[in-house]
């Protein structure tokens, strides 16, 4: 791993429109055990694996790669936290997920995969998935071959053991109808929450796959967030997540860039409104609604549009980015799918984006997962985040942050 990695890796030196004329933001639709869990070279083999039921999940110890958050000093100047997420995580041949993995590592980024619980679960037993206010079966996303679900399983391993976070994007993605999850009650989440689990801890039983290495961790502690199915139905959502124990919910819908606080007891983590160059409006930080706006949902649209789209992308994450970094050093959250939307350019744009923040002139930005956030906020004094929620969009402290923070 590079220097400039493992230097990002670590908190020490920290101390520890259109959206509204689009409407909602959209989600992306993704149409026997071994005896060692290998770290993919970068930790090698793990010996003390206790194997949790069925042997889908295994108890492997710490995870690897994780930085320790320490408390701001008085008149220390924040870092810029950076965090890309992943909704639905699912890999089906096209190379996305190890592509974004070996990004990752190059620039000393964590991640937060949101894996979809029903890309673990096999077609032919579907009548498993009991989805809250549809037919037994039913999804508005696909269910993966037998083959994408081993590229899954091996992706979504070597992710944990990089030390990216496994999170949740629930399962069947009901974004319309009665059955919508904008419609779901809180018992309705226990119940798809449970499932999911289910379908992440028995993929060994519901798939027979023999020949596969366990996914390296105890998702019922690994699991502390998640994101819903086109941002609906958090207000109900919220209650249950609280007594699960999770910490955070990332499903608000049109946030700004300012430092986050947290509701009903856990923090809220919103997609943002960011800059969208050449336009009057700002847009959501997603690529999904960087597609709706350019080309009105058409996932495959006018070639000869996508140089301009892909860089008018590009530089949104990088405005939102700049717009943080000089000013009040809000957090920025942006999120993507494992899709080639119009070409693949959103691909590239975030690519882009992300080695542009990860600049190694600029040493106190941070690309984290939305847990490894969450560990920093959680040991800041409160009178520090009150005085950086204090802070509006875009600007600065007044008399530098020396000065501002001094007093907090």
């Amino acid at each position: 791993m590079p220097s400039t990695a493992i230097n990002r890796r670590s908190f020490l030196s920290m101390g520890l429109g259109s959206l509204a004329a689009i409407g909602v933001a959209g989600c992306g639709v993704i149409p026997g055990s071994g005896s060692s869990v290998d770290g993919g070279g970068s930790d090698g083999p793990r010996s003390r694996i206790r194997p949790i039921g069925d042997g889908s999940t295994a108890d492997t110890g710490p995870q690897p790669h994780q930085p320790r958050p320490e408390r701001l000093e008085p008149g220390q100047t924040p870092p810029q936290f950076v965090v890309f997420s992943w909704d639905g995580a699912g890999e089906v041949g096209n190379g996305l997920f190890p592509r974004f993995r070996k990004l990752a590592r190059n620039h000393g980024a964590s991640m937060t995969f949101f894996l979809s619980g029903l890309y673990l679960l096999p077609e032919a037993k579907k009548r498993l998935y009991r989805p809250p206010n549809n037919p037994i079966g039913a999804s508005d996303i696909g269910y993966l071959t037998d083959e994408h679900i081993r590229m899954t399983l091996e992706n979504i391993r070597l992710a944990w053991l990089e030390g990216h976070e496994i999170g949740t994007h629930f399962n069947g993605h009901f974004c319309a109808g009665s059955g919508s999850v904008a419609n779901w009650r809180p018992a309705d989440w226990q119940s798809e929450i449970e499932q999911a689990m289910s379908f992440v801890t028995e993929w060994r039983t519901n798939t027979g796959f023999k020949d596969l290495d366990p996914l390296p961790f105890d998702y019922a502690k690994e699991l502390v967030g998640g994101r819903t199915p086109c941002l609906q139905g958090q207000d109900d959502l919220l209650p249950t997540a609280k007594r699960l124990g999770w910490r955070y919910d990332a499903s608000s819908p049109g946030g700004h860039q300012v430092w986050p606080t947290k509701k009903q007891g856990l923090w809220d983590l919103p997609l943002q409104q960011i800059p969208f160059p050449g336009r009057s409006f700002e847009v959501l930080s997603m690529d999904y609604n960087m597609m709706a706006n350019q080309s009105q949902n058409a996932t495959q649209s006018d070639p000869s549009k996508y140089p301009a789209w892909e860089k008018q992308a590009r530089d949104a994450y990088i405005e939102g980015f700049q717009r943080a970094y000089e000013t009040n050093r809000a957090p920025l959250f942006i999120g993507n799918h494992f899709e080639q939307w119009n070409g693949g350019i959103y691909m590239n744009a975030v690519e882009e984006a992300l080695k542009h923040m990860a600049d190694e002139r600029r040493k106190d930005v941070r690309l984290v997962s939305f847990r490894q956030f969450v560990e920093w906020l959680d040991a800041q004094d409160p009178r520090v985040l009150r005085k950086l929620r204090g802070l509006g969009l875009g600007q600065a402290p007044t008399g530098g942050w020396k000065a501002y923070l001094s007093t907090a």
